[in-house]
């Protein structure tokens, strides 16, 4: 009889302390962006975004088919409250600890032109989108 109410209290205990179905790896929005889709025109244009998180930065830019990653980037510390990434097409700024200002110059490319900047906090992603219309 010792041995089941040891056996069924075992149990309970071991089920009891079992991990929450949470993934490891995912967490939570601690970026918590303004906007996270814009629209621009044919002429250069521009927006700031801002942010309730203020530990986050930019993980990767991409212009239609090219990709842009500042990692180990010895001219743009990532880890600074405020820097410019400057490109042919593009100047994203992040301003102070919770803003971005993204501006692209006109879109002569006779094509929609798509922008995506991918902020990373920790082991959070997210993004904003930028749709340039064609000329």
């Amino acid at each position: 009889m010792n041995k089941v109410i040891f056996l069924f209290l075992s149990i309970i205990l071991i089920s009891s302390c079992s991990k929450k179905d949470t993934p490891i790896g995912l967490w939570d929005d601690n970026i918590k962006l303004s906007t996270k889709n814009v629209e621009f025109g044919v002429n250069a244009d521009s927006v700031v975004i801002t942010t309730e998180g203020d530990w986050w930065w930019v993980a990767e830019i991409t212009l239609n088919d090219s990709s842009y990653s500042y990692y180990n980037n010895e001219n743009i510390n990532l880890e600074s409250d405020s820097y410019t990434i400057i490109e042919d097409h593009f100047v994203v700024e992040r301003r102070d600890k919770n803003t971005l200002f993204i501006k692209l110059d006109e879109n002569m490319t006779g094509e929609e032109r798509v922008m995506i900047i991918t902020l990373e906090a920790g082991d959070y992603f997210d993004h904003v989108k930028i749709n340039q219309l064609a000329n």
